[in-house]
């Protein structure tokens, strides 16, 4: 039988939570994971759940809320056979206080950023991007690209020699200033015929060791 968005994510959060701990959810920690404000409104759902056959509870038990066999093994496989390029997008964390971290099962597909012949990646050296969190040692993924706006990132070859990684921008007379994000540096302004851009900044990747 059908779901109702609402009747899903509350289905999706007891699957996730019990393979998480290996047992099921209080309904107080249903209404926590997926932002119901009454135990009445999380019995109400998992009722409606019970009924289409998504679930089964044993009788005057505490945490006893299993998923049915085929929707969990369903779900399991969605997730694991994500496309190639893709990755299981669990949800959003919290970098203050603390959420919970898993939500809405999802994909995110790198394809958005790498799925172009004119995507390319760089490594980075040197301190000049740290004001916009590119650190040395980041990669950056690049569209190659002659046409940029005020203030992209960008690739750019200046006199034909040295390339850099700088926000773009035009001043008066038709010249070029190539920013660093960083106060102790100051900007390369170019004439157009010594500025060659390369590309523009889609992505930053870091890999922490």
């Amino acid at each position: 039988m059908a779901l109702t968005p609402r009747q899903k994510e509350v289905l999706d959060f007891i699957l996730r939570f019990s393979e998480r701990h290996g047992y099921s959810p209080s309904f107080e920690e249903i209404a926590g994971g997926v932002d119901l404000a009454s135990l009445a409104t999380v019995h109400k759902h998992v009722s409606a759940l019970e009924q289409k056959g998504y679930l089964k509870r044993r009788f005057n038990e505490s945490r006893s809320i299993e998923v049915a066999a085929e929707y969990k093994q369903a779900e399991l496989t969605r997730v694991r056979s994500a496309a190639p390029g893709e990755i299981p997008l669990l949800g959003r964390i919290a970098a203050g206080t603390p959420v919970d971290a898993v939500q809405n099962p999802e994909t995110l597909s790198f394809a958005d950023f790498a799925g172009s012949s004119e995507t390319f990646a760089l490594e980075v050296r040197g301190d000049s991007m740290i004001g916009d969190h590119i650190l040395s040692g980041d990669y950056v993924l690049v569209q190659r690209t002659a046409s940029v706006r005020d203030g992209e990132i960008v690739v750019a070859l200046v006199d034909g020699m040295e390339t850099t990684l700088k926000r773009i921008y035009r001043e008066a007379g038709g010249r070029y200033r190539l920013q660093p994000a960083n106060a102790e540096m100051l900007p390369i302004v170019v004439e157009p015929e010594q500025l060659q851009i390369q590309g523009r900044v889609l992505a930053v990747l870091r890999k922490y060791k």
